[in-house]
């Protein structure tokens, strides 16, 4: 699922679809932010496609983004700034590690930008956590001699299950309130399990709550959704939308759905 600091140039985004489509692999959704600056694409592939995918995108990156001119609200250090990889099906997680430090070696060697492993990946416990890694990771990569490739930094590769990238809007330019709510339900400062939240002020009167969730039958979507709700109401603020960034699994639609018409769900 690689995360692009491009979301404004579609044509960019165009090309490390069409790259990766050449290598065999396939593109099941694409979704880009302006605000952000930000693309993610969700491919799909067997290990030799994704591994060939991932390397011709960040091939595209180099060529097409510059991040000494980049200006966005998303925290970046890489052209191609995340490069997580999930195993699917009959993959296993041992399989998605060696295809993620495997990966980060080949783009080295072809491009020279430097490769910081995470999550599963990683080689120091201290770089699981991708927070821990972007945007200012400490130390040396763990693949290349240099921090950054002078235009195109350096990326975060990692190997995890599927999360749920999900975004709610608030009507308000109140930041303060909504960071409030962000330290209030992120799983580090004390609040639901799995969950890692940020605040983005989108416009003077819009700021957005970015979630990703990483257990999915833990902290179930629609949980996290009302507690959102829930917290921006008691300050007077209205929930906009929702946004759905790449896939879900299954069971996050069935367990919304019951949830929707008051059913229990006993899967969980």
């Amino acid at each position: 699922m690689p995360n692009l600091s491009e979301g404004r140039e579609s044509s960019t985004i165009d090309l490390a679809v069409a790259a990766a489509e050449r290598c065999g692999a396939k593109v099941l959704h694409r979704t880009s932010d302006p605000i952000h600056h930000r693309s993610v694409l969700t491919i799909a592939g067997t290990a030799r496609a994704a591994g060939n995918a991932a390397v011709a995108i960040a091939g595209v990156a180099l060529q097409r983004i510059d991040l000494r001119g980049h200006r966005g609200v998303h925290p970046r250090m890489g052209a191609l700034d995340v490069l997580p990889f999930v195993p699917l099906g009959e993959a296993t997680m041992p399989q998605a590690v060696e295809l993620a430090r495997e990966t980060a070696k080949r783009i080295w060697d072809r491009y020279a930008i430097p490769s910081f492993l995470y999550g599963e990946a990683a080689l120091v416990p201290e770089r699981r956590p991708l927070p821990n890694v972007r945007p200012n990771p400490k130390g040396p990569p763990d693949v290349g001699d240099l921090p950054f490739h002078a235009t195109a930094g350096a990326i975060a590769i990692g190997a995890r299950r599927l999360l749920i990238a999900f975004n709610i809007e608030l009507a308000t330019g109140d930041f303060n309130a909504v960071r409030c709510i962000v330290r209030r339900i992120r799983e580090r400062d004390g609040g639901l399990g799995t969950l890692r939240a940020m605040a983005f002020r989108l416009r003077d009167d819009l700021t957005q709550v970015s979630l990703n969730i990483t257990n999915e039958r833990a902290t179930p979507l629609y949980r996290v959704f009302e507690v959102v709700r829930s917290l921006a109401a008691e300050r007077g603020i209205r929930v906009t939308r929702g946004e759905l960034i790449g896939c879900l699994p299954r069971s996050a639609v069935v367990s919304a759905a019951l949830y929707a018409i008051g059913v229990e769900d006993t899967t969980v």
